[in-house]
């Protein structure tokens, strides 16, 4: 059957299909990419970045596409979002060829993982449950293993890209459970605030085993310590009341700040 042709919003903002709009999903993409290309910069990982870039950028309008589909209609909107999706699906394309042209294909193996994790976010994208907390913590722990194909494509053997690419999951999914649980806590809420703390303190404890096993810097756990304080401060009665959009920048900057304290500690073995 067809999908009916809606003659309705056909007056479409060329920036709502074209750029996601969360603040969270740029910051973990910006984390990736920047600890690959500090601590392993290299023309694959740079090539590789794009590629990843490409795809997150991707999943906007495929998102739009799936739900105007399940709804079987067609808006203005829908083709837009079609060809942005095939223009972002070229230049991830283009990336990760040049990616492997330049590293060959050993830094698809944390890729395989990335990918697995992209198709469950994907998947709820097209029920319209992209706040759920499952695909809320797929995306980042995608990026984290694009991340660790990056540090690979500069010519990291895999057990230290996967640690870091473990230490990236381990500074955002918290970040997923901390940031849920204060625009709760903003709007009046009563969330618990036990899954959070919990999560930042094994992240701190995830930190200090890889450190243990030669796979991670030392600098590593002051890292996730911060995160830890930061969401201790956050969650408790004494935090400054902040707007959804100002804490998402906030989170940006412990985000950066905690990325480049990891490839320090990488690149002096500190």
């Amino acid at each position: 059957m067809t999908a009916a042709i809606s003659t309705k919003n056909n007056n479409v903002r060329l920036k709502a299909v074209a750029i996601p709009a969360e603040h969270g999903g740029w910051g973990f993409l910006l984390e990736a990419i920047l600890l690959g290309l500090l601590a392993a910069p290299s023309a694959a990982g740079f090539a590789l970045s794009v590629a990843m870039l490409g795809g997150f950028l991707m999943r906007h309008p495929f998102k739009l596409m799936m739900i105007d589909r399940r709804r079987g209609k067609r808006y203005a909107r829908t083709i837009l979002a079609m060809r942005f999706a095939l223009l972002y699906a070229g230049i991830a394309a283009v990336g990760g060829l040049a990616a492997t042209a330049l590293a060959g294909t050993a830094f698809l193996v944390p890729l395989v993982a990335a990918i697995l994790f992209a198709g469950i976010q994907i998947t709820f994208d097209g029920r319209s449950e992209s706040r759920h907390w499952i695909p809320e913590l797929a995306g980042p722990l995608a990026l984290s293993g694009g991340g660790a194909g990056i540090l690979m494509a500069g010519g990291w053997p895999l057990p230290p890209a996967l640690a870091a690419g473990t230490l990236l999951a381990a500074r955002s999914l918290p970040a997923v459970l901390y940031a849920r649980a204060r625009l709760r806590l903003e709007r009046g809420q009563q969330p618990s605030l036990i899954p959070s703390i919990a999560a930042h303190a094994l992240s701190v404890g995830a930190a200090v085993l890889l450190v243990g096993v030669g796979t991670a810097p030392a600098l590593s756990v002051f890292a996730m310590i911060i995160l830890l304080l930061r969401a201790i401060y956050g969650l408790s009665p004494y935090r400054r009341p902040a707007a959804p959009k100002v804490l998402g920048f906030q989170e940006i900057a412990f985000g950066v700040i905690t990325v480049i304290l990891i490839a320090i500690g990488y690149i002096h073995n500190i």
